[in-house]
């Protein structure tokens, strides 16, 4: 964990209230980047929705007109987009791209481009840790089996509003990770916490577990942040299979479903057709910048030593093909099982339980 902060931090005050009217939230404190999708959760549907109907002709083609519009201006719009929808049944409903791979780029964006998919790493975090919850591996709602696993959230302080840290008083259970009710925020959306964290400040995509290694914003279970609980769900789910996140997803979730095009470290062909990232100017203008999450996209991909000491994100860590993350979500329209392989990954009747506590949170 980062140093305790300078007296100075600790006075620091802040007077915003959240959706949840609990004292957090003074806005949004970047402005170059924004988590692609939230994650969790995805639950049971009923069978008798029909996700596999096909979109008129008319709304494909407003569709279409949407996302071509969307690119038309370079330098104030949106560089290259790609845009999937997939129904039940694993197949595309649409499927479009537009634009270019980059402002700086002339190679147009395609259906084959890799994206980093940034947060939407979480719902697949979920998917595995669930997995293992219906093998009986994991529990949810065993504070000392996920403490016991990340022994680093033991001793975790909650810092309150004024600045001052106070003693964790309950355990941090699998449920609150997944559901972001355990007080893990990011520095990014948190003045608090990124004011605690001065001078040297956190990096949640440095590729280092010291940058999830952070205070609480408040006691576990008693209210809702979204942070990098997830992350840490994907830590214990390490530490309980003896696997990296990364492979585990591999073998348990991607190969199943038959795809090659998603992983957190990509190999040479997905990371010549990767998406660039830009910023934002105040003005609106478009400026390119170097990807967030960049130790994976420059790892030596022959070197074991060097990829296994880059932390695998639950949060944040994949890259993947749009059309192949659309996969998944068939899979979850599908109440689990593949619509294209028949394979199963996840009994969904569980994710009721974690809609639950989704919902509990934001009402309180």
């Amino acid at each position: 964990m980062l140093p305790k902060p300078h007296s100075s931090h600790a006075q620091h005050k802040t007077s915003d209230r959240n959706l949840l009217g609990r004292e957090e939230r003074p806005g949004t404190l970047i402005r170059e980047y924004r988590p692609v999708a939230s994650i969790l959760p995805f639950f049971s549907i009923p069978k008798d929705t029909d996700f596999a109907m096909p979109l008129s002709d008319q709304s494909l083609d407003r569709l279409r007109a949407l996302v071509d519009v969307s690119v038309a201006d370079q330098k104030k719009g949106i560089p290259g987009v790609t845009v999937v929808v997939v129904g039940r049944d694993g197949k595309d409903l649409f499927a479009h791209s537009a634009g270019k791979q980059g402002i700086t780029s002339e190679q147009p964006m395609t259906l084959d481009n890799i994206f980093w998919i940034a947060s939407c790493t979480k719902m697949l975090t979920g998917v595995a840790c669930m997995q293992l919850v219906e093998q009986g591996l994991f529990s949810l709602d065993d504070g000392d089996q996920i403490e016991n696993l990340c022994p680093e959230l033991k001793d975790l302080k909650v810092l309150r509003s004024n600045g001052v840290l106070e003693d964790k008083k309950n355990r941090i259970t699998l449920r609150m990770l997944l559901s972001h009710t355990a007080g893990f925020g990011y520095t990014f959306f948190n003045e608090r916490l990124r004011d605690w964290s001065f001078p040297a400040g956190i990096d949640e995509f440095s590729g280092r577990i010291e940058d999830v290694t952070q205070p609480l914003l408040f006691q576990p279970g008693e209210g809702w942040e979204y942070g990098v609980g997830i992350d840490w769900a994907g830590i214990a789910l390490e530490r309980r299979t003896g696997d990296t996140l990364n492979n585990y997803l591999q073998r348990h979730v991607f190969q199943p479903l038959g795809l090659n095009n998603i992983s957190m470290f990509p190999n040479e062909d997905m990371r010549a057709k990767l998406a660039h990232m830009h910023a934002r100017d105040p003005d609106g203008t478009l400026r390119p910048r170097d990807h967030l999450l960049r130790r994976p996209l420059v790892v030596d991909l022959d070197n074991e030593k060097e990829i296994a000491s880059v932390f695998n994100s639950g949060g944040a860590g994949l890259f993947a093909k749009p059309q192949e993350y659309t996969k998944v979500l068939a899979v979850l329209l599908n109440n689990g099982t593949c619509p294209i392989t028949g394979s199963q990954i996840l009994l969904l009747n569980l994710w009721a339980q974690i809609e639950v506590e989704v919902y509990k949170a934001l009402s309180q």
